[in-house]
């Protein structure tokens, strides 16, 4: 299925990766690489993943206290990719 990064998201991404480069070099890599890994999951099987709202999902990171927030259609849409301790309530307005 194809995934579509919503500009939002993608400053998510690049915001926390940077942070996480900053704590350690080589680590945003690692963050960018566990979220590349779930994004391939989503991609394969986006209903095995809790609704959160009508038309939501999210998907976790294994290794960093992230969550992946995600609609599909007729493609995938990824809303927002946020530290799990950021009110989910944020990226409402985004979807």
């Amino acid at each position: 299925m194809t995934i579509r990064i919503d500009p939002n998201a993608h400053d998510d991404l690049r915001r926390s990766s940077q942070w996480y480069e900053d704590q350690r070099p080589g680590l945003g890599h690692e963050f960018l690489e566990e979220v590349d890994m779930v994004f391939t999951r989503i991609g394969r099987t986006p209903l095995r993943f809790p609704e959160v709202e009508p038309n939501v999902r999210r998907a976790l990171l294994r290794r960093f206290p992230f969550a992946v927030y995600f609609s599909k259609g007729d493609v995938v849409e990824i809303i927002a990719v946020l530290h799990m301790r950021r009110d989910p309530e944020s990226c409402r307005t985004r979807s």
